[in-house]
Order: structure tokens, then sequence, then C-alpha cells
């Protein structure tokens, strides 16, 4: 006897089960329901739509109802919202535009109703110009804003959405405003890491305002007012809001099925609910966090078309489980990508985890070949090795070195599997020592003993009587150094000695973290006490970034920082270190 299958809604998660579950079972009926008009899209690709990378409006839309129903011979009803559910006599209530409501029975259920954005009760937050993103609605609202004129846009939230809205209402050339309640863009990335991409945004014009809470709307004149703490109003001719999502579950209200504390559907690792015949999968549902083992909800894609794939597999007798998520993700921002994945510093601090930390900044590919550019790189890792997390930002190369990471977490992997990982290699797209080996020496080194370090945010507890020591050279210390550092050049280092207190810790540093290392294994074994900086005096200036100062009597306006009209950070400041220049190009793409 066959199955009759119900999923409730489509796109990465339930059109992805729809799929699979056809493959394994020819005579199953499957009934698809989703409250709009679009089945299957690429809702990752929504903002660059509005950017103009997508010009193409149907490139978006990944399957539509009647490509479901010619290919897999499933029954999708678009325009049809599932209102509540009856587990127990196992039916569900239906809101269709065009059939009115009604119920419908299942065998097997699949819930996939995804993340709606999350709209806080401000006053004004009903203006017609304050757009979300969700949907291929969504978008085209926004898109006939841009083609209609609009010439500012004030993006609320620094996450995911808000930083792709920013970069493309700014590539569709409106000036762009983006308002961050935290210190920082972007939180899966720890500070010094979100700083770059951050600096990026507004070398490319973007103005950033950190550390503001918004706490009202009103009209401006045909435009819209975005009320801050503080009594500062900036206007745009419209806003995006991109605070947040939060889960889409408010029709199973009374059904029986288990939510956690915000309101995600608990699921096993059979992804199936506390309600017997009834799974869930995608934005919606609460997971196993695979690193620390805590429970988590991450509404990505790549997850949930993988527990779409499960539950169907669970359905049609196959004993396919979902292992928990890494979190791993990458965004492009302008010219720079940033991607993670697995635990960040700022979160294992918040579990009271033991861990150790490394930035490297290895060069995305042999130096000698033209087109090199710099990656910071950030492995965090157990005391006895264990890796953790590791982040990258840079212009090139990242994505394939957290992917690597990605799958040694994976594996249980140890910071000495990374050492000894046999990675593609010719000058166009390597070095001999990948980033991920490099990452993977330090962090070696560190857990086994043979060097101690500290970070940049640890400065500010370095004991009194310790000597902060700079082993550049001069001129890169007279171009900069960190207050209070006193100058040796690694290379006099061994001539003098005697102008240090053994007694004394020393805390060295160089420009990227690799002279100091030289340099704190000569002291360690002449007797000396000492550390060295992580990510070196590259990642403390990083990490000193603010941004510019926003006018708090008008909206954005056009202008920026003098970027040659480039876009991109000039590297007359920096000083690469000559015996590392493999490792050490400045963070920026050559031509």
């Amino acid at each position: 006897m066959s199955k009759k299958v119900l999923i409730v809604g489509g796109v990465a998660g339930g059109a992805s089960a729809a799929a699979r579950l056809r493959r394994l079972d020819e005579h199953a009926e499957i009934v698809l329901f989703e409250k709009g008009p679009y089945i299957s899209f690429a809702n990752c690709g929504l903002p660059y739509y509005i950017g103009g990378a997508i010009a193409d409006r149907e490139r978006l839309l990944v399957q539509t109802p009647e490509g479901m129903a010619g290919r897999f011979r499933i029954d999708v009803r678009t325009k049809s919202e599932v209102v509540a559910i009856d587990p127990q006599r196992r039916t569900v209530q239906v809101e269709s535009q065009e059939r009115g409501r009604y119920e419908e029975s299942f065998d097997e259920l699949i819930l996939s109703p995804g993340a709606r954005p999350l709209v806080p009760d401000f006053p004004g937050a009903d203006h017609p110009l304050i757009h979300t993103v969700r949907n291929i609605p969504d978008i085209d609202r926004i898109k006939e804003k841009v083609l209609g004129g609009s010439r500012s846009a004030i993006v609320i939230g620094g996450g995911f959405i808000g930083v792709e809205m920013a970069e493309n209402l700014k590539e569709a050339g409106l000036d762009v405003t983006l308002i961050e309640g935290n210190a920082q863009l972007l939180a899966p990335f720890d500070p010094e890491l979100a700083a770059s991409l951050a600096q990026e945004m507004q070398q490319h014009g973007v103005k950033l305002l950190f550390s503001q809470r918004v706490q009202g709307f009103c009209p401006v004149g045909t435009g819209i007012g975005v009320d801050l703490a503080g009594g500062r109003t900036l206007s745009a001719d419209l806003v995006i809001l991109a605070i947040g999502v939060v889960p889409d579950t408010r029709f199973l209200q009374g059904s029986g099925i288990e939510l956690g504390p915000r309101g995600h559907i608990v699921v096993n690792e059979a992804l199936e609910t506390s309600a017997a015949h009834i799974y869930a999968v995608g934005d919606a549902i609460e997971v196993s966090d695979y690193v620390p083992g805590t429970r988590t909800a991450v509404p990505l894609a790549g997850q949930a078309n993988k527990q779409g794939r499960i539950a169907a597999d669970r359905i049609a007798g196959l004993d396919s489980v979902y292992k928990g998520t890494m979190g791993t993700s990458v965004i492009k921002v302008f010219d720079m990508t940033g991607a993670s994945v697995g635990s960040s510093e700022k979160t294992l601090k918040r579990l009271g985890t033991a861990y150790r930390s490394v930035i490297v900044h290895p060069s995305s590919h042999a130096s000698y070949y033209p087109g090199a550019s710099a990656i910071a790189l950030k492995l965090l890792f157990t005391p006895e090795g264990k890796v953790l997390g590791a982040q990258a930002v840079g212009y090139e190369g990242v994505e394939k070195r957290i992917d690597d990471i990605a799958v040694a977490i994976h594996f249980g992997g140890h910071v000495r599997d990374l050492t000894e990982l046999e990675l593609s290699y010719a000058p166009p797209f390597s070095s001999a020592k990948d980033p991920v080996n490099m990452a993977g020496y330090a962090a070696e080194n560190i857990a086994a003993g043979r060097v101690q370090s500290f970070s940049y945010d640890q400065l500010s507890g370095r004991p009194e009587h310790s000597v902060l020591l700079d082993v550049r050279s001069e001129l890169e210390h007279a171009g900069g150094h960190i207050p209070g550092s006193i100058s040796i050049p690694v290379d006099e280092l061994r001539g003098r000695l005697g102008e240090l207190d053994p007694s004394q810790e020393i805390w060295a540093y160089c420009q990227v973290g690799l002279r100091g290392y030289t340099a704190s294994q000569i002291l360690r074994q002449y007797g000396f006490d000492v550390r060295n900086l992580s990510g070196g005096y590259k990642t403390y200036r990083q990490a000193q970034f603010q941004p510019e100062a926003v006018s708090s009597d008008q909206g954005p306006g056009p202008g920026g920082p003098d970027d040659g009209g480039t876009g991109k950070r000039s590297d007359k400041d920096e000083a690469p270190e000559a015996d590392t220049a493999p490792l050490l190009l400045n963070l920026v793409r050559h031509s």
C-alpha cells in the first residue's frame, strides 16, 4: 500500500525532500504545500538580483510547480498555507486562495516552514518603505524601488543578509548606511577578522554605524526616517530590516509538537519531532551543534537540503541520520571573502570551553606568482590540539581553506592532521606549505608547549613589570608600533640579550607572528620567559578599526574614503616581513 506524504513548505528543505522521496518511492502520494507562489527559489541569491550580478530574475527560480509535477509527479499546491496540524488524527488544515479552507490527511508529514524575518514592535514599523528579505515577492518590491529612482537606503542589521543587501544596494548605485546594534558585523566572526570585512565595506562607500539601537521610524518627506537612541534621526528612500529571523512555527501552537525556547521544532537525529510520523527540516528546527554538542539553530541552505534528503530517506525506510551542524558559512563582501566553521572564540568563552588560538597571515598562493594576496586565518583548538573552529578573510582562496578545516572537524581532527594534509599545489593555486598546513604548524607548536602565545586583547592584562618587545626592523617600529614597546630587531637579538632582564616576562611581537616566533625560540633557549603575539602587529592594528562617523543631521550621502577609485585598501602603510615574503603579502588584491 502506497504512503500519503504531505510536505509543508518548499524551497531548500521541502523541495529536496519531495524530489528525494520520489526517487526512492515511485508509488508514494506526495503533496507539497507552499503558502507563496514559488516552491523552489534561490533565496541565497536574492540580494544579488538587486545588485545586478544576477540580471535575469528567472534564474532565481530553481524549480517550478509545473516542473515538479512533470518530472516527479508531485501534487504541488501553491498559495496554500497549512494553518493547523492534528497529530492524533493525522490531518492538516489548509487555507488555500483557490479552494478555501479544507482538511488533508497524511500517513507521514514533513514540516519545512522555514524562518521569517524578525520585525520588532517599534513605532512606525509598519511604514511601507520598510522591507524585509525572504522571498521573490519581497525582492521584487525592493527591485521596483531601486529601479523607480530611490537614491539612498538604510540597512538595519549587520548579519549575512544585511551585509549582502548593503553591498548590492551600493552596487545598484544607492547611497547606503548600515546600522548594527553590536560593536561588529557578522557575529560568527571574531572581532579582529570581522573588522577587515567592515573596513572593506567602508572603503567601498558603505557608511557603518556600530553599537547603535534603532528606536522607531517616522515619515520624512517622501522618504523614511530611522530614529536612533540618543535622539539622532537618519533618513533614506527605503529601509531594509535584517536584524534576524525567527522560526515560522506559529501554526504549530496547540498541536502538541515540542518546540524549543525560541520556537524552533525539536527533532532527534532522525529528524523526527515529538509527534509520531511527523518530521521537520530546515530553518525552523533546533539541531545539535557538532562541535560543543549543544543545541542550536542555523538557517543555512546547505543544511536544509541535507535534512530534507534525510527525512525522505527515513520515510522510505533508510537509516540516514543528521549528526549536527558546524555552521560552515561564507560571504562575499565586495572584493573580499569571509568564511568560518565550527566554534568562534566568542562562543568558546561563553561556553567556558578551554581553548587555544592562533592567527596566521599566509599568502593565497606562491608569492612569486602574480596576483598573490594574504589570507588572515584564525584557528581554534583545545589545549590538547583538537580542532574546534576556524575563520578566514581575504581576497582569494579563503573558502577552500575553511572547507579543508571543516572536513578535519567533521572527522574529529587534531591540529597535527592539518600539518599532514596533502593539498593540491601549483604556484597559481597555493604554496608548497598550504595556509592550512601553516595554521596547523603554528597550532601544533602551541599545543606541544614549544611556544607560548598571547592575543591582542590580552595586552591590557600584561604584567606591570613585563617587557613588550618589537622584533621588527627599526624602520617598521618607527612607522607604527604598540604603545610601550621597545625595539630590538630579531636579527640583532642574540647580540643584544644584555638589554633584557631575565627576571621579567618578555611579550614579543612582529608584523604577523613569524619573526616573533623565531625571537621567542631564541629567548626561550637563553632562559627567558617569553610569549609571542598571535597574528602580530597586523592583527593588533586591524582590531583597532572603527567606522568613520556618520553625520547626525542627514541621511546617507555620496562619498567615502579616498581610495583612488579602487575601493581597495592601500598598502603603503604595511611593512612586510622581509624574511618571510611568501607569507606576508598585504591583504590587498594585486593586479
